[in-house]
């Protein structure tokens, strides 16, 4: 079977679909075919219904920027409660809960840790020089007393990965940069106590896949195609193959995973670079509530299991404790799942969120890749890529069809102006 179409999108996850939206917006009549290679779309942000748990892939809360963006999503989600919610997020230190992000709370320390941190933060290394990584930046930025306590070991933790082999801005603005002025300014009653890109977030009763209800709403039916990898693409003869047919393309656009989408192009690449965490999820249910008021807590505690645990019952006003438990794992590292899970209840145990309550439902899933490993290296390697497919009218997107830390919001973004661009050409 042989087809063409103006646009082959590779991934119908929020990346390929919101692409498909904003091209059919600017090209009306484009013919646009969606190949995704999982039986469902969604990509990881997909949604378990189990016995009156609604839980995600992982912990998917929306952040807005774009107050456009958000309508035209929520017209396109009739008769959906969508919650928007002040944030409230709590780091486990040493049996007490600071408030995050840690740096700007460190009066909420034991005093003596406190006044350890403020020394520290005082007398930090200066040097001129860049750092040269994301784990020396943190020692200039902001000490030893806070990135020992808290930021080196909770992101070894989720990254499992050393930060010195990071790079200085892995992760971008959704670092909670601060400064002595912010963290002094902070102790003072009254003070502003939230901070982060996602101090405030939206969130659909029926889970993150609404979005991606929204997304596939207006898209003509056939338009997306399931359960159909893309196996191999002819750069030179715009030729893309599947199990099930050969496309002729105009134009690709795709969210795959660039070291996946190089190695289909047959283009010559450093897969080496490109290396990442895996995060392991468990969504747990229980008979009856657990804490109230909080929707996430930060573990760095290398002891602990988990580094994140939230709360779904405490953003839907449930009346049974609903978690998400992330655990993170090297690139390639084998995954122990039953292990895991009872190491997970145990050390829920441990931490006095799970007392005398008992599991009616769970849930688990691999995300592999999960967050990305930004360095020198792979920042090189993405921008030569992307660069060289983009001359082949091959256009790599999303998270990791550029490698890197966004939002899913700053995708649906991206795409909006690949397609302005592209339909200005």
């Amino acid at each position: 079977m042989v087809d063409s179409v103006d646009v082959l999108v590779i991934g119908a996850g929020v990346s390929g679909l919101g692409f498909a939206n904003w091209w059919r917006e600017l090209e009306p009549g484009a013919r646009i075919a969606v190949c995704e290679a999982d039986s469902e779309p969604g990509g990881y942000c997909k949604t378990i219904v189990r016995d009156g748990f609604v839980w995600d892939y992982s912990g998917h809360f929306f952040h807005f920027k774009h107050p456009e963006i958000e309508q035209w999503l929520r017209a396109r989600m009739p008769g959906q409660d969508v919650r928007s919610v002040e944030r409230v997020a709590k780091i486990r230190y040493k049996g007490r809960d600071i408030d995050f992000p840690f740096q700007t709370h460190i009066h909420q320390l034991p005093l003596d840790e406190f006044l350890e941190c403020l020394v520290a933060l005082f007398f930090r290394p200066k040097d001129d020089a860049p750092p040269h990584s994301f784990g020396e930046m943190l020692y200039r930025r902001l000490g030893a007393g806070i990135t020992d306590k808290f930021l080196r070991p909770y992101n070894e933790k989720l990254y499992a990965t050393n930060l010195d082999t990071l790079d200085v801005d892995a992760m971008g603005r959704f670092f909670p940069h601060a400064d002595i002025h912010d963290i002094i300014g902070n102790m003072r009653p009254g003070g502003p106590t939230k901070h982060g890109y996602n101090a405030t977030f939206t969130y659909p009763a029926g889970g993150a896949i609404q979005y991606i209800h929204a997304l596939m709403q207006d898209l003509p039916a056939g338009t997306v195609s399931c359960g159909e990898p893309v196996t191999s693409i002819d750069l030179a003869a715009r030729i893309a193959t599947t199990p099930k047919r050969e496309i002729h393309y105009d134009r690709i656009v795709s969210s795959a995973p660039l070291r996946a989408l190089a190695k289909i192009c047959h283009v010559e690449h450093d897969a080496s670079v490109f290396t990442s965490n895996q995060v392991l999820v468990f969504n747990l249910g229980f008979d009856r509530k657990g804490p109230s008021g909080i929707h996430w807590m930060y573990f760095p505690d290398p002891a602990i299991s988990f580094y994140r645990v939230g709360w779904y019952d405490n953003i839907l006003d449930g009346d049974r404790m609903s978690l998400y438990v992330e655990i993170g794992a090297p690139d390639g590292a084998s995954i122990d799942v039953p292990g895991l899970r009872e190491r997970v209840l145990a050390d829920l145990a441990k931490e006095g969120i799970v007392t005398d309550h008992e599991l009616v439902a769970e849930h688990h899933v691999a995300l592999d890749p999960a967050y990305v490993h930004i360095t020198r290296a792979s920042l090189a390697e993405a921008t030569r890529l992307r660069e060289l497919l983009a001359a082949k009218h091959v256009h790599s997107v999303g998270r990791y069809g550029g490698w890197t830390y966004c939002s899913i919001e700053d995708n649906l973004v991206e795409t909006r102006e690949l397609a302005r661009s592209l339909h200005a050409r």
